[in-house]
């Protein structure tokens, strides 16, 4: 599938003007304070939107429609923690930031306890994001490279080079301008992609149609009360784990602090948290929503058995009899979905146990001649998974010239808008609480300015270089997750630690924040419990430690 002209004017003109627009509005920044913090000059639905867009990456959009296709709209639940860890942030962390006067949020713990403790936690913080950053550039440039042909150095260089320009050029003003512009253009795509699947469905089916066929196909079903360690998303894994990893991120992930210390106000920034706690969640569930849509869309329309469409075109080149077998199992595959397409329609013609029921009957059917023909698929490559494709694949071959352009161009926007925010704040840390701290501890703010331009070039580079040696686009949206679970509990500890603990020996806190975090990645290769929980674990286990440290501390000698 090959975009049109049309598309290619769309994409061009949204991205590089967008861009373009940061980097000349924002391009004369005097101090640090300006450079990292916008000079505390930003209103509050600018801080909100920035949020956003700082954890709706690419991925968001590419694998959230996927999730909800596959497994229904279940994954809603990792966001239920959300809305009142924005409420704890905006009430504890926020005031006492802006009361400390900080650039960055790791300052504080050495205004609490030491050096060493702040060094650890910047280190910690600059690992995690710094891995993170380059999986947000890397999967969508996978995914293009992959669906488009596009050449996959030149996409990460394009992504990665647009967002230095105006990073560098700018500083955080022009990231939360530009990341303002890029939410409306990216919420006003993602509702013309849901539009488009209600317009496209047929006659007898429509909206209320599409919500039927998804609700009885248990798409719809959105809470799971049961308790397992190992489920990922439940109502508990997503209250608690959800709770506690949401409260690090927003309160303790520089990229976020960044954004709402931007603020004008505490009370405007506090209006930017308070908008994200009651937008966040209807708006990721709408997202998975579309999944759920065009699990109804394609009951009627025949949709590839796989959706990677590379993979099979790999296949058919490399090994021809394997591919013949995946050409008789589509064979069946679409043979049963013919009789699902018409259990579907007189389903919703007479929506009775009995018609229910055939339904229900075809779609095992069909699920099973697909696993039929996923397991071809994966002799020839095990680790092939097209969750990620679903969405692109259905822009691609379905929406009209011109919304194609414009939804390709979100991907660019919100892989832009996330690695934006990671790497000015990756910058912030090493210059603030690395550089400023131990290497140059008097210099002008012009220096200051300069060296932060400097480090954010050089962290860019960093990012390129880790996304150019991915190439596996599983999961994604569980990858980003994962990673920021295995440091964030730690982080989230030591920070309550600074605000409700400060008499605690500067030793202690080391020495658990080491162990806290050793603890938090021998669970996750034991795979005992589920990621959601790892927060948890490392929240408590530094506190818990700590304090067991501090009251044997003359034992140990820890000061």
């Amino acid at each position: 599938m090959k975009i049109s002209v049309l598309d290619w004017l769309i994409l061009g003109l949204t991205v590089i003007g967008i861009s373009a627009y940061g980097m000349w509005k924002n391009r004369r920044n005097k101090n640090i304070q300006e450079y990292l913090l916008a000079n505390q000059s930003l209103s509050w639905y600018t801080v909100a939107f920035s949020i956003i867009a700082t954890q709706a990456s690419a991925i968001t959009f590419l694998s959230a429609p996927g999730q909800g296709y596959f497994d229904g709209v279940k994954f809603i639940q990792f966001y239920f923690g959300l809305p009142l860890a924005m409420f704890v942030v905006a009430k504890v962390f926020l005031p006492r930031f802006y009361a400390a006067k900080v650039i960055t949020a790791y300052e504080m713990i050495e205004q609490t306890f030491d050096e060493r403790v702040r060094v650890v936690t910047a280190v910690l913080f600059l690992i995690q994001r710094g891995l993170a950053a380059g999986l947000v550039i890397s999967a969508p440039s996978i995914i293009l490279h992959e669906v488009l042909g596009w050449n996959f150095l030149f996409t990460v260089l394009m992504m990665g080079g647009i967002v230095v320009l105006y990073t560098t050029v700018g500083g955080s003003a022009a990231i939360s301008q530009t990341q303002f512009l890029q939410m409306m253009i990216i919420l006003t795509g993602i509702v013309l992609a849901a539009v488009w699947i209600i317009w496209k469905m047929p006659a007898e089916a429509g909206f209320g149609g599409a919500l039927k066929l998804a609700g009885v196909s248990g798409k719809m079903k959105a809470v799971d009360f049961s308790f397992d360690w190992k489920n990922k998303y439940n109502v508990w894994s997503g209250l608690i784990g959800g709770f506690f990893l949401s409260l690090s991120y927003f309160g303790a992930d520089q990229s976020q602090v960044e954004r709402y210390l931007s603020g004008k106000s505490v009370e405007e920034s506090k209006k930017g948290l308070y908008f994200n706690a009651l937008f966040k969640l209807p708006m990721q569930f709408f997202i998975l929503s579309i999944g759920a849509l065009l699990f109804a869309y394609y009951q009627f329309e025949k949709p590839p058995v796989f959706f990677k469409t590379a993979t099979i075109q790999a296949m058919k080149q490399q090994d021809n009899s394997r591919y013949m077998l995946f050409q008789e199992a589509e064979t069946a595959y679409y043979s049963a979905h013919d009789q699902n397409a018409a259990a579907a329609k007189q389903y919703l013609l007479t929506p009775d146990e009995t018609h229910k029921q055939s339904l229900l009957h075809t779609q095992q059917i069909l699920s099973t001649k697909r696993e039929t023909a996923l397991s071809v698929i994966h002799e020839f490559d095990p680790k092939a998974d097209d969750k990620n494709y679903l969405f692109l694949y259905y822009v691609l071959h379905t929406l009209p010239h011109g919304i194609i352009g414009l939804l390709i161009a979100i991907i660019f926007l919100a892989s832009m808008s996330t690695t934006a925010s990671e790497i000015n704040a990756l910058a912030s840390v090493s210059i603030v609480d690395i550089y400023k701290r131990f290497f140059k501890k008097e210099g002008s703010d012009a220096h200051y300015v300069k060296a932060s331009r400097i480090m954010t070039v050089l962290w860019a580079v960093l990012a390129v270089g880790f996304a150019l040696s991915l190439q596996s686009t599983s999961t994604l949206i569980e990858a980003i997750n994962q990673i920021g679970s295995l440091f964030y509990g730690v982080i989230l500890g030591i920070f309550l630690l600074v605000f409700y603990a400060k008499h605690l020996r500067p030793g202690a806190v080391l020495w658990a924040t080491i162990l806290a975090e050793a603890g938090v990645l021998a669970l996750h290769f034991s795979d005992i419990v589920s990621y959601l929980w790892y927060t948890v674990f490392g929240c408590l286990g530094v506190i818990a430690i700590a304090f067991l440290l501090h009251y044997s501390g003359e034992k140990f000698r820890l000061k």
